[in-house]
């Protein structure tokens, strides 16, 4: 599949021209997870954000940062602030980052316009605007254009926000058309990244797919069958294809409507499928259901199944361990009960075993993958490459082209 976005424009060409003095406006991703008191749970996605605005800030850069968090649906919620990501960043940088208490209104460009060489502010929530997500062109270019009047006459765009580029949104499209325009080092390496495994991929390559929905990997599923040795379903979209075959999938996640869509790619690519011979159920859907492993037909009515089995996981490591090239996107369970988090330990793990002994090229692709890799407290440089964007790292792996970078390429 044609390449559709490279080469890029990146930060370091905006750096060798001079930042001292000028705004540069970035997008970042910055849609963390907060646990009830507000406290961000997994802060993987700061933690890659600050090279790019740490190069900013060392060349005299003034520095300002949008971003989003959450679905306020376009108004100001304040459970959806940025203000534990300023505080996170201050600590991360090492120096105190002022949160506006607007996106482009008065606050915001009052704080833009006082910054001085290697300050940085960081503006409320984009999504509390409802024109960044507006499906109008006019709404969403006249955000940017407010957007980009916080960087002045002088001013550049950085695009960093590998999470959210595969989305046609105001900060993040827009907004590059109103500045000259970059790619930050982030977006750079997820790009360089992931296309490598999309266009040059070593074999045998193994395709590892969970998440709930089947209709949300369709696409990548049947892109992928043309190149991957191996596809390795897990996951809730796997009781659909369990329900294709003819087991009674109880009251496991299932989508009825796609059943005979699995059952055609099952018949299309079923040398390439690899599915659970076993699953670990529970009578409900509670971190301390009880735990049953049971055969395909044997699920006891009115139960579900959270997980793979480990006669499955054992199969779905020993894929892994062949190949040369391993793509992980979606959870084998619900990982976050400790109970049900087997299955996606066991990929994790042989993972990491095939980057070490087989010289494989591993990618866990964003999402609850990452933020799974961190919750079972698995060292994060056993993998090649953990993305940090989990739709944009699909789309841009199944070979879509993404609106957020290719408004930064050449």
């Amino acid at each position: 599949m044609k390449e559709t976005f490279m080469p890029l424009q990146t930060i370091q060409q905006l750096l060798d021209e001079g930042v001292d003095g000028r705004h540069v406006l970035v997008r970042s991703d910055f849609n963390v997870p907060l646990d009830d008191e507000g406290n961000i749970t997994d802060a993987g996605r700061i933690d890659a954000s600050i090279p790019t605005l740490k190069a900013l800030l060392d060349g005299g850069a003034k520095v300002i940062v949008t971003a989003h968090l959450g679905r306020p649906k376009g108004e100001f919620k304040p459970e959806f602030s940025l203000k534990p990501v300023a505080e996170a960043l201050s600590e991360r940088l090492g120096q105190f980052v002022a949160l506006a208490s607007d996106v482009s209104g008065e606050d915001a460009h009052e704080r833009a316009n006082g910054l001085t060489e290697g300050e940085i502010l960081l503006v409320e929530n984009v999504r509390f605007d409802a024109r960044e997500t507006s499906k109008d062109d006019a709404e969403r270019e006249a955000f940017a254009a407010e957007l980009a009047d916080l960087a002045a006459d002088d001013g550049a765009f950085v695009s960093d926000g590998f999470g959210v580029v595969h989305r046609k949104q105001a900060s993040v499209y827009d907004v590059a058309a109103k500045l000259p325009a970059y790619a930050g080092y982030l977006v750079e390496k997820e790009v360089e990244t992931l296309g490598s495994v999309k266009d040059n991929p070593a074999h045998p390559y193994v395709v590892v797919l969970g998440g709930s929905k089947v209709s949300d990997k369709l696409g990548v599923i049947e892109a992928l069958a043309q190149k991957a040795d191996k596809l390795v379903i897990g996951g809730g979209m796997c009781y659909t294809f369990l329900a294709a075959q003819g087991h009674n999938v109880q009251k496991s996640l299932l989508q009825e409507d796609m059943v005979d869509t699995c059952g055609k790619l099952i018949e299309t690519y079923g040398d390439k499928l690899v599915l659970p011979v076993d699953l670990a159920i529970a009578p409900e859907f509670d971190k301390n259901a009880e735990k049953k492993v049971v055969g395909l037909d044997d699920i006891d009515e009115g139960w579900m199944s959270l997980d793979i089995g480990p006669e499955t996981a054992q199969n779905y490591a020993a894929a892994i361990k062949e190949a040369k090239t391993v793509f992980w996107n979606g959870p084998m369970g619900v990982f976050e009960f400790p109970n049900f988090a087997d299955g996606t330990q066991a990929v994790a793990e042989a993972m990491i075993e095939a980057t070490k002994n087989n010289d494989c090229f591993t990618v866990v692709g964003g999402g609850d993958s990452a933020a799974s890799v961190r919750a079972l407290g698995l060292d994060e440089e056993g993998f090649s490459h953990i993305s940090t964007g989990g739709g944009a790292s699909l789309e841009l792996i199944e070979g879509k082209e993404l609106p957020g970078v290719s408004v930064v390429s050449n």
